[in-house]
């Protein structure tokens, strides 16, 4: 494929970068963050920049861009080489009767709720920067953008919604977009869960790869990220034109 040609990695967008501001990952660090934002982006679209580092919420995709840092290192997981631990086995096992629904992302007062019940718990447990989520920013971040290709996961236990996964389904493998889940249900795991789903998905499909987004050393918030091994590690933000390195982690 002659990318050059191919419209469909060149949907209309308006690029923007944001002013500097203070990092999440690391407290001492300024961040700057590139966008493009495409009113009807495409999954060839998607796949190409993911496999080269980028993320998506709704219509925006973006990559950092911070000024003297390079800590944000794009992981993936190889689906056929991996393995699950003893304790993801126990994961597994642990929601045997965890109802998993896979549908186009929606937005229900469910949602809302769930979301904000699982940041005011991180903001207690792990110092996260916390207020209450709209909405309108809801819908903006996780429902728009999905396309034909943006789906949630739903976990239930009993009639009860104590998870949600955002994923994009590309043509090399699912992209992590966001997770969060009931922290009353801690035991079961849900953050571990969900991604030992998108890896058996994965296969189903016969994609190769799980995009994880970041990995940032020191970083407690992405400390899970390293039990899935084997990894692969990206070297820097390619351009589109450019073929992506990733090398084993």
């Amino acid at each position: 494929m002659n990318r050059q040609k191919d419209s469909r990695l060149t949907p209309p967008s308006t690029d923007f970068s944001m002013l500097d501001y203070p990092c999440s990952y690391l407290p001492e660090k300024m961040v700057r963050m590139h966008y493009k934002y495409i009113i009807k982006p495409n999954q060839t679209f998607a796949t190409a920049v993911i496999q080269r580092g980028w993320r998506r919420f709704g219509r925006y995709y973006f990559y950092p861009i911070c000024n003297g840092c390079n800590e944000c290192k794009s992981l993936r997981i190889d689906v056929k080489k991996f393995t699950p631990s003893k304790s993801q086995k126990k994961a597994i096992k642990r929601n045997s009767q965890t109802k998993i629904v896979i549908q186009a992302p929606t937005l229900t007062t469910q949602h809302i709720d769930l979301y904000n019940k699982y940041h005011a718990h991180k903001q207690n447990t792990d110092g996260w920067r916390y207020r209450p989520i709209s909405h309108r920013e809801y819908y903006e971040n996780f429902v728009e953008g999905a396309e034909n290709f943006g789906k949630e996961v739903l976990y239930f236990h009993e009639e009860k919604l104590i998870g949600v996964d955002l994923i994009d389904i590309l043509h090399d493998g699912i992209s992590s977009i966001y997770c969060y889940y009931d922290p009353s249900y801690a035991r079961n795991s849900i953050g571990t869960y969900s991604l030992l789903y998108q890896i058996a998905l994965a296969r189903q499909l016969r994609l190769p790869w799980i995009y994880l987004g970041y990995w940032v050393e020191g970083c407690k918030s992405f400390a899970y990220k390293k039990n899935f091994q084997p990894l692969e590690i990206l070297d820097g933000f390619p351009s589109i034109d450019n073929e992506a390195v990733w090398q084993e982690g």
